[in-house]
């Protein structure tokens, strides 16, 4: 009897850790937060609209590499935006073609270098917004609306929920 008790013990200790081992940790929290994004998409009925690709790799930082600096929730934030906004800027005075695509990204770097808001996953922001050609409606709000998802989540995840040295903002 008492070792039936000890093994539920240890396996309740077991569970704990491989729930808490980083790896298992970051995979489930990565699928909880694309999975709340891909639900406004659903109910929304623009499953393309919503489910950007870059939120996959932002996702990962903050859940796998919480501590980097381009996991920052100013640098996701920001980062979408300007990469995003050198696309439309880029796009609009120079028109698309495989050299402007190119110098949209090199900008967007170039912008979150300087103002210190780098954020890797944000380099295809540019990319994205030039080949859609549905500058507005298609990408600015709902890169915005889910880069604040991702930023509240982030939050939440991180600080709040598993209490990491992790900012505000």
């Amino acid at each position: 009897k008492c070792f039936n008790h000890m093994w539920i013990i240890y396996s309740l200790f077991m569970i704990k850790k491989l729930f808490f081992y980083p790896p298992v940790l970051a995979s489930i929290s990565a699928a909880i937060c694309i999975s709340i994004i891909a639900y406004l998409s659903e109910i929304s009925n623009e499953y393309i609209l919503w489910m950007i690709p870059t939120f996959g790799a932002s996702v990962v930082l903050i859940t796998a590499l919480p501590a980097s600096p381009l996991a920052r929730p100013r640098n996701i934030f920001f980062g979408h935006l300007i990469s995003a906004g050198a696309g439309i800027i880029i796009g609009a005075t120079m028109g698309v073609t495989f050299y402007t695509i190119g110098i949209a990204v090199g900008l967007a770097i170039l912008f979150m270098m300087l103002t210190d808001r780098l954020h890797p996953p944000a380099g295809g922001n540019p990319i994205l917004v030039m080949i859609s050609g549905t500058v507005l409606d298609y990408n600015v709000l709902p890169l915005a609306v889910g880069v604040t998802i991702i930023l509240l989540y982030s939050i939440i995840f991180n600080k709040i929920i598993l209490k990491r040295e992790y900012p505000w903002f």
